[in-house]
């Protein structure tokens, strides 16, 4: 039995909105880290469905993102609206630095960069090893600071950029047997902080922070429990009880965290940075 069915809903994404060829994100070029599965793909929709072209970085399994690639064109076969696919290891630095490099190359700019890209290995701290701790930590935070630190680059030189920051709710609240994924995910509070005074301070320093700018803004998303892939190995009588815990008695759709990420990569949202947004049902509050 897979996550869908024990929510009752036919597939784990649901019907992504129509493409609004007027969106607000119209000649806008998005990075979505993991952005092909997941999470990661609901946000390269929800971006697209507001004009952004998209740039979807994967790690390994190149079948599953030209199938995602595949079905992104022919949704947007009409509206100059395209996709390109950038494998890498986002633990490593030099490949982060070639895939921002890459993108800006094949699309010309890079506006909006979304660190998705996460994965987990949980054990308790009493059976973590040091390679189970390094790994967590390299993807899910030193990842983040890899691409923020190229693409910030390239958004002072054009004056303007979004950075959304996709962290957890187990980053506020911590979780029995997820030390490294805990650590790492409240990990990015600190550098979506520290990142949005810098951006600010390097505009000004360039003269580029005006009146009228829409300016760089960094900030974070925080997902709750999602239905995704992520969840299927968890047994249902689990799942029920973390269902019982969230206040609205459910888990997240995908699109409910794409919804949050498309707003902050907004022009109108040029006022909003350095903050950490909760998408959890009510599970931390």
């Amino acid at each position: 039995m897979t996550v869908s069915d024990r929510l009752d809903t036919p597939t784990l994404v649901r019907q992504q909105p129509e493409p609004d060829l007027s969106g607000k994100l119209r000649g806008r070029v998005a990075l979505v880290t993991g952005g092909t599965r997941g999470i990661g793909a609901a946000i390269s929709r929800s971006l697209a469905s507001q004009g952004a072209s998209i740039a979807a970085g994967y790690a390994g399994n190149a079948e599953k993102a030209e199938a995602f690639a595949a079905d992104f064109r022919a949704q947007h076969a009409e509206d100059g609206i395209s996709v390109t696919l950038h494998q890498g290891n986002i633990a490593s630095g030099d490949d982060c630095r070639r895939a921002v490099a890459e993108v800006i190359e094949q699309h010309g700019r890079l506006d909006i960069l979304v660190n998705n890209a996460g994965i987990t290995i949980d054990k308790t701290v009493a059976k973590m090893t040091d390679d189970d701790w390094t790994k967590v930590l390299s993807v899910n935070l030193s990842g983040a600071f890899y691409l923020s630190q190229a693409a910030l680059n390239h958004f002072v030189e054009r004056g303007s950029g979004r950075i959304v920051n996709v962290s957890s709710v187990i980053g506020e609240m911590g979780n029995i047997g997820q030390a490294n994924y805990a650590a790492s995910k409240s990990g990015l509070f600190g550098l979506t902080k520290t990142l949005a005074r810098e951006a600010t301070f390097q505009l000004a320093r360039a003269g580029k922070l005006t009146e009228d700018s829409i300016g760089i803004t960094v900030n974070t998303v925080t997902p709750g429990f999602v239905a995704t892939e992520m969840l299927e190995h968890i047994p249902e009588k689990v799942l029920d009880k973390i269902k019982g815990q969230i206040p609205v008695g459910r888990l997240a759709h995908p699109d409910e965290i794409a919804r949050v990420v498309h707003f902050l990569a907004a022009d109108a949202s040029a006022y909003i940075t350095g903050q950490v947004w909760g998408v959890n049902g009510g599970l931390d509050m």
